[in-house]
């Protein structure tokens, strides 16, 4: 049984938390699917992740590709199971999910209330089905976990 990990995010931009999640979840040698809600933000994200720092590389591909199931780490809109799960946008995680997850991330802009509001939302849904969830807040200027549930 998996877990919920939610990340508010405040000095780094998503795309910095996100390769350092991403390095440690590949160290785990869990397959992730990375899930958004819009396509164009997706491939947004693609080319960030392709971009990153010379000294690491983040093997990953768009859903849609021949390769979907070889790919380390798939971008998509879709909901699908994997041992790692990452919501952005507000992409929605079923308890379900969770559960059959060994970690599940939802990351979300702390200076973007409705998307704030929509986090408290999923941790209330998630919570309530009996997942058990920490929250992550970076505001002090370094990780720190505030609450957990479960």
């Amino acid at each position: 049984m998996g877990e919920v990990y939610f990340y508010h995010l405040t000095r780094a931009p998503l795309e910095v938390t996100l390769s350092r999640l991403l390095e440690r979840a590949l160290e785990q040698n869990w397959r992730i699917v990375l899930r958004g809600r819009d396509a164009g933000f997706l491939s947004w994200l693609d080319q960030k992740l392709w971009l990153g720092p010379d000294d690491g590389f983040l093997p990953h591909g768009l859903a849609g590709g021949p390769h979907d199931e070889l790919q380390p780490i798939l971008l998509t809109t879709e909901a699908m199971s994997a041992e790692c799960l990452i919501s952005v946008e507000g992409a929605e995680i079923s308890p379900e999910h969770v559960n059959a997850s060994k970690r599940a991330m939802i990351l979300f802009d702390g200076m973007n209330e409705p998307a704030v509001a929509h986090a408290r939302v999923q941790w209330k849904q998630l919570t309530a089905a009996q997942c058990k969830a920490k929250y992550w807040s970076e505001a002090s200027g370094r990780w720190e976990m505030k609450a957990e549930s479960g």
